[in-house]
């Protein structure tokens, strides 16, 4: 969608303000910055994300029992697992294998685990979520993806991925936070903040039409909703949630 001039005219000022962070990312020392600080802040985020949206986190993982394999086991991989902010909502005995592209969320991670040992660690995997290689194909029960898709280089890679690792009749979890819709105050502060945010926040992008993606990806059924976030003046307000499965 192109963008009205108030939203260029509003976005340059932000972009104005954020030269000197434009400047070191010219500079390329904005980035390894960014990647030691994003974990710890997003660690206290998820406290905050946790706490507004338990009861819905709550709701959607309810039914992960029901897409545990012939054993019984639930073998789950989560995608971008951060510093572990969903082991909570994960059931009894069930086997992880964690992913992130950032390896400095790895002691938070692990403190996560510690505090969760009704789960049991498999595996823990530092890399892109578009290259899922070192994991087999049709090896797990469930992808796990929460604010994530929003992030990524193309989410179309990452869902292929998702659709290869999980065993048929396997299942795909996702909460995302997404564009707002057309015309709404929440996309027009959206397309705003958007470039900066994406500089701040490790390549986050607040307007990705992210249920489009989940639409075309070839799933076989798809349980999907939009819902607001209880997060006061936020631009990452407008979210989907649901699962897919293969």
């Amino acid at each position: 969608m192109e963008a009205s001039w108030p939203v260029v005219l509003l976005r340059t000022g932000i972009q104005l303000l954020a030269f000197p962070i434009y400047l070191l990312w010219y500079l390329g020392l904005w980035g390894p910055f960014c990647k030691k600080a994003f974990p710890p802040l997003m660690a206290r985020l998820a406290v905050y994300y946790n706490e507004k949206m338990s009861n819905k986190k709550k709701e959607l993982f309810s039914n992960l029992k029901d897409f545990a394999g012939s054993s019984g086991v639930l073998r789950l991989l989560e995608i971008g697992a951060g510093s572990g902010s969903n082991f909570e909502y994960y059931p009894a005995g069930c086997r992880l294998i964690c992913n992130d592209n950032n390896g400095n969320f790895s002691k938070f991670l692990y403190k996560s685990l510690a505090q969760h040992r009704h789960l049991q660690l498999e595996r823990h995997v530092v890399t892109p979520a578009e290259d899922l290689s070192e994991i087999p194909n049709s090896s797990v029960d469930v992808v796990v993806c929460t604010l994530v898709l929003c992030s990524v280089d193309s989410p179309e890679k990452v869902l292929k991925e998702v659709l290869r690792v999980l065993r048929p009749g396997g299942a795909f979890y996702f909460m995302e936070h997404v564009a707002g819709a057309p015309f709404s105050w929440s996309l027009f502060w959206q397309q705003i903040y958007d470039p900066v945010w994406q500089v701040l926040f490790d390549g986050c992008h607040l307007a990705r039409e992210t249920w489009k993606d989940l639409k075309k990806a070839g799933f076989s059924e798809l349980k999907l909703w939009h819902t607001r976030a209880p997060l006061t003046w936020h631009p990452t307000q407008p979210h989907i949630t649901g699962y897919a499965v293969k």
